[in-house]
């Protein structure tokens, strides 16, 4: 078809959180309509792209995702390299993948760019019988901590096309506040006085620059 070729911006995206958490599913239900029912904890590092249309532009979102990021150290910082988006994810039904949260907020922020576009994400929400991480508490903290916030099924498929698409389109405000260079990912470095958004000002990023 070629349409991957004619888009106006590729943004990175980056996915984060405990192991098991459904990060995988989420990436290949989102850029390939897929669920693996048996799928392997993914080992390094993989992406995949899909042009997505929003308004009048279309944009590139590329898609990371990993496993267990502190066996693999030394690619923390190249991961996080020239994101712009972050979809932080947990399992609703297992509660320590959720206390890990805040833990994994102070690691993106330690390597990413403090403006970096942030969605708490509560997945596997068609297990709701088994669910152990009430919405409230999830969604106060992510108020609180200046993230986007919403409960998804990589198995049934709810809401995942939304986050994706949220995050994309918060990213694109934040990009078309400022020129920034056709196709370039890297380029998303803010001045904070264009942030359109001032809970954004709340994150709690601690860059020395």
């Amino acid at each position: 078809m070629g349409s991957d070729e004619a888009y106006n911006f590729v943004f990175k995206v980056v996915l984060i959180g405990e192991s098991g958490v459904g990060k995988s599913n989420l990436l290949s239900r989102f850029t390939k309509n897929e669920f693996n029912h048996d799928s392997r904890t993914t080992i390094g590092v993989e992406f995949s792209t899909r042009t997505v249309q929003l308004n009048t532009f279309a944009i590139k979102a590329q898609i990371w995702d990993t496993a267990g990021l502190e066996r693999y150290r030394a690619i923390t910082s190249a991961y996080y390299r020239g994101a712009v988006g972050a979809l932080l994810v947990y399992d609703i039904t297992k509660h320590l993948t959720y206390d890990s949260v805040e833990r994994w907020l102070k690691e993106l922020f330690d390597h990413a760019d403090p403006h970096i576009v942030v969605m708490l994400v509560g997945n596997k929400c068609d297990l709701e019988a088994d669910r152990s991480v009430p919405t409230e508490q999830a969604r106060d903290f992510a108020e609180k901590s200046g993230l986007l916030f919403l409960e998804t099924s990589a198995l049934a498929s709810t809401n995942v096309e939304v986050a994706f698409n949220t995050v994309l389109t918060e990213i694109h405000k934040k990009v078309s506040s400022k020129e920034v260079v056709r196709g370039s990912i890297s380029a998303v470095t803010l001045n904070p006085s264009v942030v359109p958004h001032p809970e954004e000002e709340k994150k709690p990023c601690c860059k020395n620059i």
